[in-house]
């Protein structure tokens, strides 16, 4: 058996295990052989396994597969694997917009909600694109986005400290990502703006992949790089500011799925990463939103704890390991091909250029 069947047959597993745990662990406990009468019935269970759990598992694949592809469209645009929401102050951003109403009992309408993450998201993209300056660097991008982040996760702990103790608890768990008491009306809610990221997602792949050539060559195939990259941070703030609206920041989904799918699909161009990303995404989430429930039931954890204490040692790891593999000669894995495509003669010293070509 090749890579890619094993890779898909091991992604398949996770999923297909962790979506049995989300239906029938917990209280009461479903045998999974009667998963399908429970559904059908009008019973206790049948409301708890309908109206509860099942939403949730359906969030969490949704909320994964945005995550994991926001971060590989922002890896990709600024040619960066640490480049994500959380470093860029998308999340932060939306996380303030959503937050600030509820401290300042500002009476806000749950419709309304996506759009303050929308603009909160926004705020936070475009505060770091204007600070960096839309021609410069990548990594001038990345290091200002950082600045901004926290910036921003200032304001929330002053939002933090102005709330009394009731709010300062719905604030804590939301900011740390929770599922939580999730139905299927905060699923439905996700769908108008899904709807309009698709076909967003499907036009920037191209877009992605001469991007990935660096800037220089992505010029001289007609590409306006710092256009690119704007409409790129508009696709991931659509795609992120409404899931951020109604579960809160779930953190460090969108660094490691791409990390996770780069290792499964390294020869994939940006349209199959983009899949696989999305995909790694939905099982890290919904693998992460078990220990979350059970772990220290009946206290449910958020899951934006787990997928962080998990995430960022799996990713770095997994970037180290990339990195060392295209050192020592190995095939280069994605996670180090932006590191590994530069230009040796490009980043050569002048004299030296000028000493090869006598």
């Amino acid at each position: 058996m090749t890579r890619r069947p094993v890779a898909l047959v091991c992604l398949l597993t996770a999923a297909l295990a962790s979506a049995v745990c989300a239906l029938c662990l917990g209280t009461p406990y479903v045998a999974p052989p009667r998963i399908a009468q429970v559904l059908g019935g009008d019973g206790p269970e049948g409301v708890i396994v309908g109206q509860l759990r099942l939403p949730r598992l359906v969030l969490a694949v949704v909320a994964g597969a945005c995550l994991g592809a926001a971060g590989l469209v922002l890896q990709e645009a600024l040619r960066n694997p640490l480049a994500v929401p959380e470093m860029l102050g998308v999340s932060s951003g939306a996380a303030l917009g959503v937050a600030a109403p509820l401290v300042l009992a500002v009476s806000v309408p749950l419709a309304v909600e996506p759009f303050l993450a929308l603009g909160g998201a926004a705020l936070g993209g475009l505060l770091t694109l204007l600070a960096a300056g839309l021609g410069r660097s990548p990594s001038a991008v990345l290091l200002t986005g950082a600045a901004v982040a926290a910036a921003l996760q200032a304001g929330l702990l002053v939002l933090m400290v102005l709330a009394d103790q009731l709010d300062l608890q719905l604030i804590y768990r939301y900011l740390l990502g929770s599922l939580s008491a999730r139905t299927w009306e905060d699923v439905t809610g996700l769908w108008p703006w899904l709807v309009l990221a698709l076909p967003a997602l499907v036009l920037c792949v191209p877009v992605l992949g001469v991007l990935r050539l660096g800037d220089d060559d992505a010029r001289a195939l007609g590409v306006r790089v710092g256009r690119a990259r704007v409409a790129a941070l508009a696709i991931a703030v659509v795609l992120i500011a409404p899931l951020v609206a109604v579960c809160g920041p779930v953190a460090w989904v969108g660094f490691l799925a791409p990390q996770l799918a780069g290792r499964l699909r390294p020869d994939g161009d940006a349209g199959r990463r983009l899949v696989w990303s999305a995909a790694c995404g939905a099982v890290v989430v919904l693998c992460a939103d078990q220990p979350a429930r059970l772990a220290l039931a009946p206290v449910e954890t958020p899951v934006g704890a787990w997928t962080a204490l998990v995430g960022v040692p799996v990713g770095v790891a997994l970037l180290k390991t990339g990195r060392r593999r295209a050192r020592t000669g190995g095939r280069a894995e994605p996670v180090a091909r932006y590191a590994a495509e530069a230009d040796p003669v490009r980043e050569a010293p002048p004299a030296l250029i000028r000493k090869a070509e006598r």
